[in-house]
């Protein structure tokens, strides 16, 4: 874990493209706050293999919000049930469950349907935020901690060296 936070640091302070990295965290967003279970996962799982995202910041995020998750829980189930005991949508949850594929997403189930529709809505926003973030961090901030004469000690010390090691 230590390990995958300062590859995230590693990244941050690299040249790795900030979408790389806002997508990554992203997915981890949704594979952390829905249940972990779900055939929507699997093509989380399955996007972030395939492209080129940062897997570190993926798996670092998808424990961060799978902690917020539990907290979340009780507002996801009540956001869900609210959505399945709609009249008007109820037509629409009954061809979805004769369909197989609507089945294996569990989408009758509280809380996925609730989590499930955050992490969506939250998504984009999410991505846009977190590149916005990075791009900040690497004009402003990294320059001022860069002159920071305690850091400039710590670049020329062994420790460093290893840090400079850790594959990103």
């Amino acid at each position: 874990m230590i390990q995958s936070i300062l590859k995230i640091f590693k990244a941050l302070n690299s040249d790795v493209g900030p979408w790389q990295i806002s997508f990554a965290a992203a997915l981890g967003m949704i594979i952390g706050l829905t249940p972990v279970w779900s055939l929507h996962n699997a093509f989380v799982l399955l996007f972030a293999f395939l492209f080129r995202v940062h897997l570190a910041t993926f798996f670092v995020f998808w424990l961060l919000f799978s902690a917020i998750a539990y907290l979340l829980d009780p507002w996801f189930h009540q956001l869900g049930l609210s959505l399945l005991n709609n009249d008007s949508l109820s037509t629409l949850w009954t061809a979805m469950y004769q369909s197989d594929f609507w089945q294996l997403m569990h989408f009758n189930h509280t809380i996925t349907l609730g989590s499930f529709l955050v992490s969506i809505i939250a998504f984009v926003p999410f991505s846009i935020a977190m590149r916005l973030s990075i791009i900040r961090y690497r004009a402003q901030l990294l320059p001022w901690v860069n002159k920071i004469r305690l850091i400039q000690v710590l670049k020329g010390s062994r420790l460093f060296q290893l840090y400079q090691n850790i594959d990103s």
